[in-house]
């Protein structure tokens, strides 16, 4: 009987199983076949956006690469997103050490804790306004002050992480290296850094991520042509009285190839990084 029950149980989660799997690749693919499709077919054959399109058109990825001055918006994302991400791994990573191992023995690294995860609930749009006018002010409204921008804003989640698996690090680790000699720019250098790979590469993900696809910031911030990025170059297919969708949706494609290949190439680091980073060892 209880053969029975269970077999009918195991049956029902199958079930369920592949209707939600059918429902994951519909959201996750339907979007990318319009994408592709729309992006392939010419002003005339919008009509129908779900047809195939009656001839692959690749002359629009061509005029969308020159409208949007790709290589220029990609090396000013580029330098964006990697800029950030070398200062932030760094610096993020070292001011989460000196805060954890110092919050139980001076009020302002606790006070300092808290001054810094309390900017995680202040919405950008708050901000926004005020962040223009000090920008202007102190001439951050190029390629530089904005990276500098990105590093400041992610410090508050990222040293929320990091934190939090540094309390997993024994103590212990940085009483040897001190007894070892060690200063604590060695110990946090030769001992706790390595120690942080699962997290960096978490930290790594999401500060990747935020920075490429981010619009906002650089929306208010970048006025300069020169100095925008490929989310703000998608400004160039929308007209007063019409949208050309079938240049945007390639110019889309070709901001999404690089985070693409990049997922493609570093896929093994990336999910070993988020699975390890999730357990305490």
């Amino acid at each position: 009987m209880m053969g029975v029950k269970n077999a009918s149980r195991q049956k029902k989660n199958n079930i369920v199983t592949i209707i939600l799997f059918f429902f994951a690749a519909l959201v996750i693919v339907g979007p990318l076949y319009l994408a592709i499709i729309i992006a392939l077919k010419t002003p005339d054959q919008m009509s129908n956006i779900l047809a195939l399109p009656n001839s692959l058109n690749f002359d629009n990825f061509v005029k969308a690469w020159e409208m949007t001055d790709y290589p220029r918006k990609f090396g000013n994302t580029l330098f964006i997103t990697v800029v950030n991400l070398v200062f932030t791994i760094f610096t993020n990573s070292a001011a989460a050490y000196a805060i954890e191992r110092n919050r139980k023995k001076r009020k302002i690294f606790n006070a300092l804790y808290y001054y810094f995860i309390s900017a995680m609930f202040i919405p950008f749009n708050v901000l926004m306004l005020p962040l223009v006018k000090q920008a202007d002010v102190f001439n951050l409204d190029n390629i530089l002050g904005i990276t500098f921008l990105y590093i400041v804003f992610g410090l508050p989640m990222n040293t929320f992480l990091y934190t939090g698996f540094i309390k997993s690090i024994p103590v212990a680790l940085d009483e040897a290296a001190k007894i070892d000699g060690a200063s604590p720019i060695q110990v946090f250098r030769y001992i706790i850094f390595p120690t942080l790979k699962p997290m960096t590469a978490t930290v790594a993900i999401l500060s990747s991520m935020w920075t490429w696809n981010d619009f906002l910031m650089p929306l208010v911030l970048l006025s300069d042509k020169k100095h925008q990025t490929l989310q703000l170059a998608q400004y160039v297919f929308q007209g007063q009285f019409n949208t050309q969708y079938n240049l945007a949706f390639a110019s889309y494609l070709l901001v999404l190839l690089p985070v693409l290949i990049f997922y493609i190439i570093c896929q093994k680091w990336i999910m070993s990084g988020v699975v390890a980073g999730s357990v305490k060892q």
